[in-house]
This record gives structure tokens, sequence and C-alpha cells, in this order.
């Protein structure tokens, strides 16, 4: 079966006033947890802690063949160069 999805939804006369919305009270839907406070200390993530675990990571100084875009500052392969401007290289991705 075809839909028009041009086709108003609801008349005048199909819509609720405001008021009448805010003497219905909350949706049916709505459960205890949407309302608590995001905040509460009760509640708690699963998973392991791992605020006191030290990560290791070997950072790579800027190869011969790379260059650091000056518009998004990430460090790119020569092959994506678009052009040098007077503050210095452009990637390609910028330069669209």
């Amino acid at each position: 079966m075809a839909t028009d999805y041009d086709a108003p939804r609801k008349t005048e006369e199909d819509a609720e006033s405001i008021e009448a919305l805010k003497e219905r009270g909350p949706a049916k839907g709505a459960s205890g947890s949407d309302t608590e406070d995001s905040d509460n200390p009760s509640f708690t993530m699963g998973g392991t802690d791992l605020s006191d675990v030290d990560l290791d990571v070997v950072v790579l100084p800027q190869q011969d063949d790379e260059f650091t875009c000056v518009t998004c500052f990430l460090v790119r392969h020569r092959s994506q160069l678009d052009h040098q401007s007077k503050l210095g290289p452009v990637c390609a991705e910028c330069a669209a």
C-alpha cells in the first residue's frame, strides 16, 4: 500500500491543547529511572575499575614522507598534500 508522506498527519480537531496534555500527566511509558538525577551516587557502572591503570603508548615522530596540515593539524602522508599556503601545507581533504 502506498503512503502519501505529503498528506497532513493531524487536523485541527485531532490536535489536543497543551492544557489537556498537562492535565493528563506524564506519559504512561515513563519509568522511575527517567526522572532520577544523573549524579545519583547509587548508580554503578559495570566492568572493571581502570582508573589506576597506566597505558604504554609508543609515539613516533613525524616521518620524512609526512606533513602536518595547517588547517586540521593532522599528520598526513605526502600523497595527501594538496597545496602549500602561506602558513604551510594543506591536505586534500581540507582544500575541498
